[in-house]
């Protein structure tokens, strides 16, 4: 269902125009307006969910697999050296527009995008407390 104060509800059932690369029943999928790279894009549901927390599983599932069509043509038409999929929930997270969406970034070497983290060391110990802690 679309939510009408939503903007990507609003680009991803054609009200405002964008960059399509493909559309279907359930997704758009356009090129980002502040890309991180050549062919930046990003997968659009039709229907609004705000994050993965709410987006229903089938959603989910389709997503990833129009992630990775996505990632072949991407891979074969603009000869990227990688890619990244990006996907955050939450303001903390990075998530600006409060509508899921997923990020496809095709990656070239020196392309001079650092999307990564500084990998902690915890203990054994810790990771045993946090392990439990999910599945408990």
């Amino acid at each position: 269902m679309k939510k009408d104060d939503c903007i990507f509800c609003r680009i991803a059932c054609g009200e405002i125009p964008s960059k399509t690369l493909y559309e279907d029943e359930q997704f758009r999928v356009i090129l980002d307006l502040g890309p991180a790279t050549k062919g930046h894009a990003l997968i659009l549901p039709k229907d609004h969910a705000a994050n993965l927390y709410e987006l229903p599983e089938e959603t989910a599932a389709a997503v990833m697999k129009l992630a990775k069509k996505m990632a072949l043509k991407m891979r074969d038409k603009l000869h990227c050296d990688g890619l990244n999929l990006v996907q955050n929930n939450g303001e903390t997270a990075g998530q600006t527009v409060p509508h899921f969406h997923l990020h496809l970034i095709p990656r070239y070497k020196g392309d001079g995008q650092n999307i990564n983290w500084v990998p902690g060391k915890p203990s054994q110990e810790e990771l045993e407390a946090v392990r439990k802690e999910i599945t408990e």
